[in-house]
């Protein structure tokens, strides 16, 4: 687990932010690439039509946003110790209701080997969705929802 009290990164190559609009890959890919890299790596996390063979119709993202972008902030400082050579972090996460096929996550990170800029990505993504405060809604077909903490989701990995 991330310790919050330790210094954020402040890198001025660091991208990490929350929107309500829809998020671009080709910007976030943008956003990584740097004349010295060798690789950019970028994952798109996308709303998907099921979980667990259940029809999904919509999820619904909320966070608690000072918090999660300190979480985004201690992730991108431990990339920059793990792995020294990262140029560029891109961590950027929606909120509100997304449809089937819509992004929902984006982190990109540019670096001069991709054995690195793949270590790191992985790092980010499998970080943050164990330790920040994001929560989604699943929207079921059916009229249900349930709420679910992507923190959860590293128990149900191949359900989130």
């Amino acid at each position: 687990m991330i310790n919050l009290a330790a210094p954020a990164s402040t890198h001025p190559n660091d991208q990490l932010a929350f929107s309500f609009a829809p998020l671009s890959m080709d910007a976030a890919y943008q956003l990584a690439t740097d004349p010295a890299n060798g690789a950019v790596v970028l994952m798109s996390g996308m709303v998907r039509d099921q979980t667990d063979g259940k029809a999904v119709v919509a999820l619904d993202y909320q966070a608690y946003e000072p918090m999660a972008l300190r979480v985004f902030q201690q992730i991108a400082a431990q990339i920059r110790q793990s792995w020294p050579n990262v140029t560029h972090i891109v961590i950027h996460h929606r909120t509100g209701k997304l449809q089937i096929g819509e992004i929902s996550v984006l982190v990109a990170v540019g670096c001069p080997h991709r054995t690195e800029a793949f270590a790191a990505c992985k790092y980010a993504i499998d970080t943050l969705k164990h330790n920040a405060p994001i929560w989604k809604k699943e929207l079921w077909a059916d009229g249900s929802s349930d709420w679910v903490s992507i923190g959860d989701c590293e128990q149900l990995e191949e359900n989130c």
